[in-house]
């Protein structure tokens, strides 16, 4: 750029958010649960207080959630991440509550008792709907990023495993991205399939 070369590093910061150059979301969601869990120490005294419990599941959604989903809406989630995620849930309600590891108590019993249903990854899959449905709907710079297709021969590398999974997999259906994109135009329609109506994952 500017007749200058630019250095080619692994990881760097852009806007908050963690990006390396295998472009998977891994480091960034362990940064982000890492980041939540020390602002859950820090006031772990008001998250474990008598306060009633409706309101404390509140204030950790609000104060550590949003730490912990900062970016999420660009996240292409692996099952191993998904995993991290799910596992980092079930912290917060156990540190909430003040259950030990020790105490071999299980996660369907730790969910009972704060009267909560694993949440996290639809709240995911809900920010992913709505940003992504705001991009679609508009005629934008990003909208020609997600659209848009690269000139020249690609070299095609075979490895094991299966496909590499993409952002839009995760709302997308048998029918394609058209019929996503279709979808996404009818605002109405659009929050019967991802807002409201769409229950937490059980």
């Amino acid at each position: 750029i500017d007749q200058k070369q630019q250095e080619n590093v692994k990881c760097f910061k852009y806007l908050g958010s963690l990006l390396t150059d295998d472009g998977r979301c891994t480091s960034e969601i362990k940064s982000r649960i890492a980041m939540a869990k020390a602002a859950f120490s820090k006031k772990k005294n008001l998250f474990t207080s008598k306060l009633d419990l409706n309101l404390r599941k509140k204030l950790v959604k609000c104060y550590i959630w949003s730490i912990a989903l900062y970016g999420a809406e660009t996240w292409t989630l692996r099952a191993v991440d998904q995993k991290h995620l799910e596992s980092f849930e079930m912290w917060c309600w156990r540190r909430m509550e003040k259950i030990s590891w020790t105490d071999y108590v299980r996660n369907e019993e730790v969910l009972i008792r704060v009267s909560e249903q694993r949440n996290i990854l639809h709240e995911i899959r809900k920010r992913k709907a709505n940003w992504i449905g705001h991009v679609l709907r508009r005629n934008c710079l990003l909208k020609e990023v997600i659209e848009g297709k690269i000139e020249g021969r690609i070299e095609v590398t075979r490895r094991r495993g299966r496909r590499r999974k993409k952002m839009l997999d995760d709302l997308g259906d048998r029918r394609g991205y058209c019929h996503l994109k279709e979808k996404a135009l009818d605002r109405i329609k659009w929050r019967n399939c991802f807002g409201r109506d769409c229950g937490p994952v059980v």
